[in-house]
């Protein structure tokens, strides 16, 4: 039985999503290893020691596995745990990616299902269009990145390999001015302080910058300056806005806005269309990867100009108006209002006529359509783009209930979409195809496109 602080020599067998090697040692006893590779012998030292398993801290690579890269993707220390395929060969990463859905829907009992491999646009670096930088004080003055996995210990926002650099240029003039003027960092002890985080958003095609404090107040002093600052040194910003949240919570942004400075939106181009995008609205992080998943996606529905599109978790419409071409008529449901409206204002600014978009949760879909006066229209495709945590057997069952042949489910946590799945199994639906997307690059993240056609 191992203890804690025991050195012990590990062959790693495996590798989890959260990039911990797995390996047995002569005991027997599971033990995870963060950042060792499958295939590496190791020198780890026991941190955790559980009935079931152990955790150990990884100290010397012996024997390097044949798939570990040769260089570290970033320098950001390992505590970050944002790339959990950091020091992984690309072709490793795509396969224990696919390898994971696969996993999971055999482990469900869809022994037949096969997991196609992962669709990639080959890019790894600087895609993330978004980040939210939580800010703290230091010793060194003001400080935003990342929280550091599973802890609130800042890790530098300059080491990311993940956000496009104007993004920790624009953190760092922020931080710089806070500063200098005396404007304090929100303190989660105490609850006091007043720049919670910043949020930036960037249009890929467009280059426009949406800047936005998060801040612990009413105002954020001196703002006006730190907007001529900003717009001299970035001419892209489209828009400064400040978030207001006083509550004492871990939820980033609160429900009120204030624009300070330009439009309280950007724009970008995707799949050939324009979108403006707020700051609370959904959109992908990763532009180029987000027109991949919905090429896949249309592909999977197989529109032919004839079909009535249901598009639930619509959030601005892009997946419905980047489908609406080949449809006879989209109908979306999305809860957030703010989406709702950049949905239907994409749709006029894109000359869409057969698209329309509601706003209610995609759960009350029954009531969305009996108010509608569509409960007893026939839709021929739904498409399904739900949060982390899935859909509701309510909706699905609602779903199976208005008899829509296909589904193209496109869902963001696999686990989630297996346990949606099996559910629809039960309601009469059979699995056709599984679609890896690697909307998250180097992240143990992975997007997921999966079609289901009702049998009989």
């Amino acid at each position: 039985m191992k203890n804690k602080n025991d050195v012990i020599t590990l062959k790693i067998t495996d590798m989890n999503n959260l990039g911990c090697g797995v390996g047995r040692d002569t005991d027997g006893c599971v033990t995870f290893v963060n950042g060792a590779v499958t295939g590496d012998t190791v020198r780890a030292t026991v941190i955790k020691v559980n009935k079931n398993y152990c955790v150990a801290r990884l100290a010397e690579v012996l024997e390097p596995s044949p798939f570990r890269s040769k260089k570290d993707f970033c320098s950001a220390p390992a505590s970050c745990g944002g790339c959990v395929y950091r020091n992984v060969t690309r072709e490793y990463e795509l396969e224990s990616k696919r390898s994971y859905v696969e996993g999971l829907f055999r482990k469900a009992g869809f022994a037949d299902v096969e997991v196609g491999n992962v669709l990639t646009t080959g890019k790894r670096e600087r895609y993330r269009n978004k980040a939210q930088y939580p800010v703290r004080s230091t010793k060194n003055g003001m400080r935003a990145g990342f929280f550091g996995a599973k802890t609130h210990t800042i890790i530098g926002s300059e080491c990311c390999m993940l956000e496009p650099e104007i993004f920790s240029d624009i953190v760092h003039t922020v931080c710089a001015f806070a500063d200098e003027n005396g404007i304090s960092a929100y303190d989660e002890l105490t609850g006091k302080g007043i720049l919670r985080h910043i949020y930036l958003r960037r249009g890929e095609v467009t280059g426009e910058l949406m800047v936005c404090l998060v801040i612990n107040a009413d105002s954020f002093p001196m703002v006006e300056k730190l907007v001529k600052i900003l717009v001299a040194v970035y001419p892209d910003i489209a828009g400064v806005l400040l978030n207001i949240n006083k509550k004492n919570t871990n939820v980033v942004t609160g429900s009120e806005y204030i624009t300070v400075y330009g439009k309280p939106y950007i724009e970008d181009i995707l799949c050939g269309l324009k979108f403006r995008i707020s700051p609370e609205a959904f959109w992908q992080v990763n532009h180029d990867c987000a027109e991949l998943l919905y090429k896949t996606a249309a592909e999977r529905a197989e529109l032919d100009g004839t079909v009535a599109l249901l598009d639930l978790y619509c959030g601005t419409g892009t997946i419905g108006l980047s489908m609406a071409s080949r449809c006879a008529n989209v109908t979306g449901i999305e809860i957030v209002p703010g989406a709702v409206e950049c949905a239907k204002l994409n749709a006029a600014a894109n000359g869409i006529e057969n698209a329309e978009f509601v706003c209610a949760d995609a759960s009350d879909t029954q009531s969305v359509l009996e108010s509608l006066g569509k409960q007893k229209n026939r839709f021929d495709v739904a498409v399904l783009d739900p949060p982390r945590k899935g859909c509701t057997p309510e909706l699905l069952s609602y779903i199976a209930k208005l008899g829509i042949p296909k589904l193209v489910y496109i869902s963001c946590a696999p686990d989630t979409l297996v346990r949606d799945a099996v559910i629809l199994r039960d309601l009469g639906y059979n699995v056709m195809s599984v679609d890896p997307v690697d909307m998250f690059p180097v992240t143990g993240h992975i997007e997921t496109v999966c079609l289901l056609s009702k049998l009989g």
